[in-house]
């Protein structure tokens, strides 16, 4: 956990400074000006792994994931969440190897509607993250164009609005665009919190207006008040200062579609689906991309296809899959 004090520790007034940007005569300290180091490691800071080779999903809850199954925010209102929408499959390109998949479906209802998420225990926080994603640009079935978002990220539950706990840091690809641009990109955003009614957003994007359809390695270093993305080895940006998680978060992907981007007038089946090969945490490290590399392969040389040396938070803190 970061040294500098936590929001709620903070007086009112100067928690409303770092929420909403304001009292510009109040000198705070700059998070981004902090050396990009963490502290060293105990002998085990703890590590999570997994490269999804779990037989079926109850196999996959045994090992901490939670498929989430109540309804609300993101996506379309009123669309399904559940079972159905997260499988383990064989890799067609190893036939050693499984994958975990995401799939969402839309006839343009929200009855008619379903999205995807599979969330960790929430007890992650500085440290090295990094996913081996399979992202898609077109629909497996239907005709093309809805707005669709495929995602790996850290995150906290939003409370309330703008709540001064509220973490997040993530990554977002739009195929078919999205928040009011049609182009295809992927984000790197990190945030320092938001309303969701009305919509205001306090976060720093990075934008990469490219195809990225296909295989991927997706990382993000976090530490001293600074986080760094890197997509295939090659670091897109580093964000700093309020954008910062202050508290603990849970690891998670989801897959869905954003309200107002759906096809209009559109009633044929629509499925999207996303891959993920392997996800892995280093806590309280960071790691360079090739590092990164290395431990896992390290971990899958010794048939390792699960790790979990994170301590758990005690007590137990509930997840965005828990809401």
């Amino acid at each position: 956990m970061r040294q500098v004090k936590a929001w709620w520790a903070l007086p009112c007034a100067l928690a409303c400074a770092l929420v909403l940007g304001g009292c510009s005569s109040m000198k705070l300290p700059s998070l981004s000006s902090l050396p990009f180091t963490s502290p060293p490691p105990a002998a085990d800071a703890g590590t999570f792994f997994d490269d999804f080779s779990h037989g079926d999903t109850a196999a996959l809850a045994r090992a901490g994931w939670i498929i989430r199954d109540k309804k609300g925010h993101p996506g379309i209102e009123g669309a399904n969440w559940g079972p159905g929408t997260i499988t383990l499959v064989p890799d067609p390109a190893d036939a050693s190897n499984r994958l975990l998949r995401l799939r969402a479906r839309t006839d343009g209802t929200p009855e008619g509607t379903s999205h995807a998420q599979l969330c960790q225990a929430r007890k992650f926080y500085e440290g090295t993250y990094a996913a081996r994603i399979r992202f898609n640009d077109k629909p497996l079935i239907g005709p093309d164009g809805d707005v669709v978002v495929e995602t790996f990220y850290v995150v906290s539950p939003l409370r309330f609005d703008f709540d001064p706990e509220y973490s997040e840091l993530d990554w977002e690809y739009l195929p078919n665009g999205g928040w009011g641009n049609s182009k295809t990109r992927i984000y790197g955003v990190t945030w320092q919190t938001v309303s969701l009614h009305p919509w205001k957003a306090y976060n720093q994007p990075h934008e990469s207006f490219r195809s990225v359809e296909g295989w991927h390695v997706l990382m993000m270093q976090v530490a001293a008040g600074k986080t760094r993305f890197y997509l295939d080895g090659v670091q897109l940006d580093e964000h700093g200062g309020r954008n910062y998680p202050a508290v603990p978060m849970s690891l998670n992907f989801n897959l869905w579609f954003s309200p107002g981007g759906l096809l209009p007038n559109e009633k044929a089946q629509r499925v999207y689906e996303q891959d993920v090969d392997w996800v892995f945490h280093a806590r309280n490290r960071l790691l360079s991309p090739a590092e990164v590399s290395a431990e896992v392969e390290k971990l899958r040389e010794a048939r390792t296809s699960f790790k979990d040396s994170v301590p758990a938070m005690n007590p137990p803190l509930a997840s965005t899959c828990d809401f």
